[in-house]
C-alpha cells in the first residue's frame, strides 16, 4: 500500500476538524445576512466580531477593529496597494517592493506602473533576501508605500521586516505592507514593534477555509475601497460576508496560536531533518531555502535535482504517494522558470529541476524518512531515463 504524504502546506492546509464543527454550525444554525436586522442577521454579526477578535489575538494584540476580511490573501494584497496608491497618490507615486514578492504584490505592482506609478522593484542576495541597505537608497521623498513579503512562498526566506520597518519609522508619508501569508501561524508577528501600518494573511494556510484572508489597517491609515455597494468593512469591503469561512477562519486563528510555539519547534525539527536526509542520500542536489539559523520558516524547503525537471518529479512522487509542488513553474512547451529563483542567481538546470516541500504540525517524523527514500529512489531513476 502506497503512502499519502502531503508536503504541499504552503499551498493549503488541511482544515482543523473543529474548524469544520465551527462552520457546518454556522451553515445549518447561524445562517442570517449580517447586515439584516432581525435577530438572525445578529447573530451571524455576533459570530463575525467574535472572529475578528480571535484574529486580533492571534496577531499579537492589534485592535479588532484594524482588521477588515476578504475573500482571501490574494484580494487582501491587491487592496493595500491599490487602496494605498489611489488614496495618497497626491503625496507621491513613488512604491517600493522586491522581486520575489507573491504574483499578486508583484502583478499589483506592475499595474501600478502601467496607470503611472513609479515602482521599484528591488532585487535579493543568494539567499533570497532584500538587502535593508536597498530599501534605504531606493526611499524617496514621493515614496507613498513600501511592500515587502515576511516569508517567501517558495523558498522559506524570512525578510528583515523589523529593519525595513526601523527605518521607515520617521518617514511619515510612507505607508508599510506586509504580506504575512507565510509567516501568520509560524511565528509571532512583530506588527507594532515593526512599524507595519498593513498586513496581510489567510485562513487557508493555518488550516482554516478557503476564500477568507484578512487585512490589517492601522489605525489612522485609509484606503481607497477595490469594490463599492454595501457598504460592509467600514465601507472599504462591500459584499456580503463569508461568514462561515470567517468563523473557520477565527477557529483555526486562535488554535494555530495556542499551538504555534509547539508546532514550530517541531516544524523546524523536522524541515532540518528532510534537508540533511536529502543531502545525505542524493548526489547533486542544491537546498535553495537558506540553512543560515534565523533566515528561514520553520515549514519550507525548496531544492533543486539537476537532471532531472520539477514538474516530471513532482509527478513521479505523487505515483508514489508523496505530493509536493514546483519551485518552478514549467509548460511541456515554453521553459518558465520562478522568477523568485530567477533572481537569486540559480543557473538553468537547477532551476528546472527545483521543488518546494512544505510541512504542517500533523506532519511526522516517519512521512518525512519515507519522503527522503521515495525521492532519491524517484530522482536516481528519472535521472536515468534522461541518460538513455
Amino acid at each position: 500500500m502506497k503512502p499519502d504524504i502531503y508536503l504541499d502546506n504552503s499551498a493549503t492546509t488541511q482544515p482543523y476538524s473543529d474548524v469544520i464543527e465551527a462552520m457546518v454550525e454556522m451553515l445549518q444554525t447561524h445562517y442570517g445576512n449580517p447586515s439584516s436586522l432581525h435577530r438572525k442577521g445578529l447573530q451571524a454579526e455576533k459570530e463575525i466580531d467574535k472572529a475578528r477578535e480571535r484574529i486580533a489575538k492571534a496577531l499579537g494584540g492589534v485592535k479588532k477593529t484594524e482588521l477588515l476580511f476578504t475573500s482571501g490573501g490574494t484580494e487582501a494584497n491587491n487592496l493595500a496597494l491599490f487602496g494605498a496608491a489611489q488614496k495618497y497618490q497626491t503625496r507621491g507615486k513613488h512604491i517600493i517592493t522586491t522581486q520575489v514578492e507573491h504574483a499578486c504584490v508583484f502583478e499589483a505592482a506592475e499595474e501600478l506602473q502601467n496607470r503611472g506609478y513609479d515602482v521599484t522593484f528591488l532585487p535579493v542576495d543568494e539567499n533570497g533576501v532584500v538587502r535593508v541597505e536597498d530599501v534605504k537608497r531606493a526611499w524617496r521623498d514621493d515614496t507613498i508605500l513600501v511592500s515587502v513579503m515576511y516569508v517567501n512562498n517558495e523558498t522559506g526566506a524570512i525578510q528583515p521586516i523589523e529593519k525595513i520597518g526601523a527605518f521607515l519609522k520617521d518617514k511619515r508619508k510612507t505607508l508599510f505592507h506586509v504580506d504575512a501569508v507565510q509567516a501568520f501561524g509560524k511565528f509571532p508577528l512583530k506588527i507594532k514593534e515593526s512599524g507595519i501600518d498593513l498586513l496581510t494573511i489567510s485562513s487557508h494556510k493555518i488550516h482554516g477555509p478557503k476564500g477568507v484572508g484578512a487585512l490589517y489597517i492601522r489605525d489612522g491609515v485609509h484606503l481607497a475601497p477595490l469594490f463599492y455597494g454595501g457598504g460592509q468593512e467600514r465601507n472599504i469591503r462591500s459584499g456580503t460576508e463569508n461568514v462561515p469561512g470567517i468563523v473557520g477562519f477565527g477557529a483555526a486563528a486562535q488554535r494555530s496560536a495556542l499551538e504555534m510555539k509547539e508546532a514550530s519547534v517541531k516544524m523546524a525539527g523536522l524541515r532540518d531533518k528532510l534537508i540533511s536526509g536529502l543531502q545525505g542520500s542524493i548526489e547533486r542536489i542544491r537546498i535553495n531555502t537558506p540553512t543560515t539559523p534565523g533566515l528561514a520558516a520553520p515549514h519550507i524547503v525548496n531544492a533543486s535535482f539537476p537532471g532531472v525537471r520539477g514538474e516530471v518529479l513532482v509527478h513521479a512522487l505523487e505515483t508514489e504517494g508523496v505530493y509536493v509542488s514546483t519551485g518552478s513553474a514549467c509548460s511541456s512547451k515554453d521553459k518558465i522558470y520562478s522568477r523568485v529563483l530567477k533572481v537569486t542567481g540559480l543557473p538553468e538546470p537547477e532551476l528546472e529541476g527545483a521543488i518546494r516541500f512544505s510541512l504542517s504540525a500533523a506532519t511526522t517524523e516517519q512521512e518525512i524518512e519515507t519522503a527522503i527514500s521515495l525521492v532519491q529512489r524517484t530522482v536516481a531513476d528519472l535521472r536515468l531515463l534522461s541518460r538513455r
